[in-house]
């Protein structure tokens, strides 16, 4: 009988990782790295509870790292097999993964160099070489029509509408005569987009695993530009800096769009404006050059000669010593920095930097999974862990939610008012425990839906 382990992204955010079982082979649906308590870090760390080398396809819903982030120790440990997505997918990872390998080895490094490790030596989960080795194995297929893996399995795909590249998979299972379909919706999006193309309904299916990351919450509703352009001024006035913990992927190039049409409508005053993370430059022409993945307003733009991803006075800061040298800059600017929950990279040096001054602004524009630095700065604490050491804050912090990429509540529920029938069983993944059983009351009440939680490591028969 055909089975469905849930090997993460149960409980919390992170973690994506889904194991589908029928005849002899195993497909597994997306393999992320698990962010945020040091509990579900060390899960990175605990073996795969199956012989990577059993796993004969890996096929992924997007490049963000706690969908793709496991990669290389997958492979390390022994998997052999493809390694499938979108063509935008592919070649996000190409740069998502290595950055990941070098951020990886950097850390270790700096927790050796400093002794705040636990570990003697502290070493990474994998190399910057591990990792560019593990792109071999990925192969990006069409959209168009579905692809048949074996007799057991075929998959389709559908706009997810959540970054670059980002489908929904359908899987259809098949085994002793009997056929399933089960559809993992990865991270769903939000309706309108402003970049790239809106989530699709798909015909339906027996199973689905939907996420669940805002199922408690709604997304505000006011004039984006305005408030993140009201952020910004005040900011300026006081002589400080906008820092933006920003996700690379995504994130950093809606606030590039953003930001060119609210210095060219005269909306905002010329800033600054300095995008510090080679990754996000990098995914910033990805972006660019990916226009299959872009909606009607985008292409209308690059139609009149407009480029959606420059506003003015824009720098990107790609080497270390220019990096180093925007901590130099005593004059208000705009510093977009990845990560977006501040669990490494260039933003945490930013972040020393800017807290401890009350002058500055600290604007989050993403969800922060419990746990992470982000959300300590986030909740209203007085200092923060930064390098084994307290950095007090005193800087304003702010949050816009409204660039969410992640449906809310009311979102997901108009989406699934569409499907033709409702699932034998709908599981919500992908979300804090309150936010899953929120939504999970919302969908049974309104819909009447058969929905549940499922739990780290259950394993269910189709």
């Amino acid at each position: 009988m055909a089975t469905l382990t849930f090997l993460g992204a149960t409980g919390t955010v992170t973690g994506s990782k889904y194991l589908l079982e029928a005849g002899n082979e195993r497909l597994m649906i997306d393999c992320g790295l698990f962010q945020g308590d040091k509990e579900l870090r060390l899960r990175n760390w605990s073996p795969l509870p199956v012989p990577p080398s059993s796993i004969q396809w890996l096929v992924l819903t997007h490049a963000h790292l706690d969908h793709i982030g496991y990669i290389p120790r997958l492979i390390k440990d022994g998997f052999r097999g493809q390694v499938l997505g979108s063509a935008a997918t592919v070649d996000l990872a190409k740069i998502v993964l290595p950055d990941s390998g070098h951020l990886q080895e950097e850390d270790a490094a700096y927790a050796n160099k400093k002794g705040f490790s636990k570990h003697a030596p502290a070493l990474p989960l994998y190399t910057y070489e591990e990792a560019v080795k593990a792109l071999e194995s990925f192969r990006a297929i069409a959209d168009s029509q579905a692809l048949e893996l074996s007799s057991h399995f075929a998959l389709r795909f559908y706009y997810a509408g959540h970054i670059l590249g980002a489908r929904m998979i359908e899987v259809t299972v098949r085994e002793n005569g009997a056929s399933k379909k089960i559809l993992f919706s990865g991270d769903l999006g939000r309706f309108p987009q402003l970049i790239i193309r809106e989530p699709v309904v798909p015909d339906g299916a027996d199973y689905m695993l939907l996420e669940s990351t805002y199922g408690d919450r709604l997304h505000p509703r006011d004039d984006v530009g305005a408030h993140l352009a009201g952020i910004v001024e005040s900011t300026a006035e006081r002589g400080g800096t906008v820092l933006i913990p920003a996700f690379a992927v995504g994130r950093t190039q809606e606030l590039l769009f953003l930001f060119r049409g609210l210095i060219e409508q005269g909306k905002m005053h010329g800033l600054p404006i300095h995008v510090d993370s080679p990754m996000a430059i990098d995914v910033t022409e990805l972006y660019r050059r990916h226009r299959e993945e872009h909606d009607l307003d985008t292409e209308a733009l690059e139609k009149q000669g407009a480029k959606p991803f420059a506003p003015p006075d824009l720098h990107f800061d790609k080497s270390v010593e220019e990096s180093k040298a925007v901590n130099e800059i005593r004059y208000p600017l705009v510093i977009i920095s990845a990560s977006g929950m501040a669990t490494g990279g260039r933003v945490v040096h930013h972040l020393e930097r800017c807290l401890p001054d009350h002058r500055n602004t600290i604007l989050f524009v993403g969800f922060q999974a419990a746990g992470t630095r982000g959300q300590t700065i986030q909740s209203g604490a007085e200092s923060v862990k930064m390098h084994g050491q307290p950095v007090r804050i005193r800087a304003r912090i702010e949050s816009l939610e409204n660039l969410s990429a992640h449906a809310d509540y009311d979102e997901i529920l108009n989406w699934l008012r569409r499907f033709p029938k409702a699932p034998a069983t709908t599981f919500l993944v992908h979300g804090e425990p309150r936010a899953s059983e929120s939504l999970r009351e919302k969908i049974a009440q309104q819909l009447r839906w058969n929905v549940t939680i499922p739990a780290y490591l259950q394993k269910i028969a189709l």
